[in-house]
């Protein structure tokens, strides 16, 4: 038998899962985060972007293009930081956010002993919680939202 000798062991870690209810019932929140999500990315993305372009102008550069140049770069670390911020409280929530531009974030549940997902649509004006996929599932896969509300009761927590 090997014994391990560095005397790290295998780390489990538990996630909170959601039911439905509870999911329904947390929506208008995780919707104000990830509307906050999307704006600092996509403020981070505009400040990266000019700094970029302002470092790439030909020539020597002078005051106030290196001035400029400098507090763009600053304000797309500020963006990024309120980012990382905004993204940690939905952590804190045990909600991932799969993509911020497109306000897509994924909520855990149990579906048969199994660890699945419902998919948060900030955008989907009919419902934002609409679909579901299992873990091992294509980040792509997307089920209707019926077929994850039948089954046994209960919901088990995923370790």
């Amino acid at each position: 038998m090997k014994r391990n000798r560095s005397g790290s062991r295998k780390r489990r870690e538990s996630i909170q899962v959601w039911t439905y209810d509870q999911t329904r019932r947390v929506l208008p929140y995780v919707a104000s985060i990830m509307r906050s999500l999307r704006e600092h990315c996509l403020e981070a993305q505009q400040h990266n972007l000019a700094a970029y372009r302002l470092g790439k102008r030909p020539g020597r550069p002078d005051r106030t293009a290196i001035l400029a140049h400098t507090r763009a770069t600053e304000e797309a670390k500020e963006a990024e930081e309120r980012f990382h911020e905004a993204l940690d409280e939905l952590h804190t929530l045990d909600i991932y956010c799969l993509d911020p531009v497109a306000g897509l974030a994924l909520i855990p549940f149990a579906k048969d002993d199994r660890l699945a997902w419902f998919v948060f649509d900030l955008f989907d004006e009919s419902d934002a919680i609409r679909f579901w996929r299992f873990h091992q599932d294509p980040l792509e896969q997307r089920r209707p939202i019926a077929e994850a509300l039948t089954g046994p009761p209960g919901n088990p927590t995923i370790v």
